[in-house]
């Protein structure tokens, strides 16, 4: 099963201690040995003329991408990543299992598109079924698809499009954050009827997290303590390293620390996070929490995992 790593904080900050134990599983302490990529939203000092519904500017962020089809733990570009501090403001990874697709830079996620002039990054988790598969097809091969299509072979990147396209037909203009929400969510929970679908999602303001089966995260902030990750033999006290108004936090599919306590999303939660904090939240009325064992079952059923 591909695994998804996400950062969002209220201060630039360096995601080089989590991405340091998430990169080992990377054909190391796990199989996931197909490509791995990373996108760093960072605040830039360049405007991008887009104006807010109360006629403010909005913060002005850039894009820096990175991916490698070879493992994370063996990869040069994975190494540059840990030696080179990039300050971000949100963050999504991902390493590959491949299941559908072969092992190329055109798979190997997260994808980015154009959105209402903003640059969105997303990364899936899991396996759609053939006849989702088919449908997207159909949609393409009659031109119901003009506004993104799949440049890989990938249902996950059939998915973003499907997404962007869903929106752009149903909004002629970008809707407010809330609406857009609501009708992510509702789109995210479609997609998981038809497979197994988690996904981080990013426009560099915000960060959307929906967990399908696995996901989990946890928000460091003062008073900060030590961490250790269960995949390197690495710690760090983030006290010394942070000041007191500073606020991350971190999402992936199985935690990365022996030493903290991570919250779990129930399965078909939606969050969106910002500057550190959940702003919006839609929880079944049933909340379901899987096993990381029952997770990773659920996943080879599909084929989405060996």
């Amino acid at each position: 099963m591909c695994q998804l790593l996400g950062m969002n904080c209220n201060t630039p900050t360096d995601i080089g201690f989590s991405f340091a134990g998430f990169r080992k599983r990377g054909g190391m302490t796990d199989s996931h040995e197909d490509g791995f990529g990373i996108a760093f939203f960072e605040r830039s000092e360049c405007s991008n003329n887009n104006n807010t519904n109360d006629g403010t500017v909005n913060d002005s962020t850039g894009l820096r991408l990175f991916h490698d089809n070879r493992p994370s733990h063996l990869s040069p570009v994975a190494d540059l990543v840990n030696n080179y501090p990039i300050k971000a403001m949100n963050v999504i990874a991902h390493i590959r299992k491949a299941t559908q697709g072969q092992n190329c830079l055109a798979n190997t996620h997260p994808f980015v598109r154009e959105v209402w002039g903003e640059q969105w990054v997303f990364a899936h988790n899991g396996q759609m079924n053939s006849e989702f598969i088919k449908r997207c097809q159909r949609l393409q091969d009659n031109g119901n698809a003009a506004h993104c299509q799949p440049v890989g072979s990938t249902d996950s990147e059939m998915i973003f499009c499907y997404l962007i396209n869903r929106l752009k037909s149903s909004f002629k203009t970008r809707p407010d954050d809330q609406t857009l929400f609501n009708f992510l969510t509702t789109q995210c929970r479609y997609l998981s009827a038809n497979g197994l679908f988690n996904c981080l999602i990013s426009n560099g303001k915000w960060l959307l997290a929906y967990a399908g089966s696995l996901l989990f995260y946890l928000t460091r902030k003062a008073p900060f303590g030590e961490a250790k990750l269960s995949d390197d033999d690495l710690a760090i006290n983030f006290g010394d390293v942070t000041t007191d108004t500073d606020k991350v936090t971190i999402l992936v599919t199985v935690p990365l620390t022996e030493n903290e306590k991570w919250q779990q999303l129930a399965v078909n939660e939606c969050l969106i996070f910002q500057d550190g904090d959940v702003i919006y939240k839609d929880s079944p009325s049933q909340r379901k929490f899987l096993t990381v064992e029952e997770g990773i079952a659920i996943a080879r059923e599909v084929g989405a995992s060996v």
